[in-house]
């Protein structure tokens, strides 16, 4: 099993339970797939880059995971149908990657 790292930009205009029920979606998703998450971070409301459909911010969400190559494919297209998520991008971790993701969590678990 490859290690991921999943990125995805929730709709500004979500409550607070909303967004945690499309986290707890993607997370319940994963693990019912045979996925093992090793981190999940809520990043909060943040300014975007550009505008997308005309938001200008959203809420980022960060999903640290372990899972075979097929279930990326179709969690994507889950994305992709689901209208709360403006963005999302998933890359595979090397070890280095996977390096600098473990010194990552130790820093924010520590700050």
């Amino acid at each position: 099993m490859n290690q991921y790292e999943t990125v995805f930009i929730l709709n500004p205009v979500l409550s607070e339970e909303q967004t945690r029920e499309a986290v707890d979606k993607y997370t319940g998703y994963l693990q019912s797939n045979g996925a093992e998450l090793i981190n999940v971070e809520k990043w909060g409301l943040r300014k975007l880059a550009y505008p997308i459909d005309k938001k200008k911010s959203g809420f980022y969400n960060l999903l640290e995971f372990k899972a075979p190559a097929p279930v990326i494919a179709t969690l994507e297209v889950e994305m992709k149908r689901d209208e709360r998520i403006l963005r999302f991008l998933t890359v595979t971790l090397d070890k280095h990657g996977v390096e600098y993701a473990a010194k990552r969590r130790a820093k924010v678990k520590n700050a």
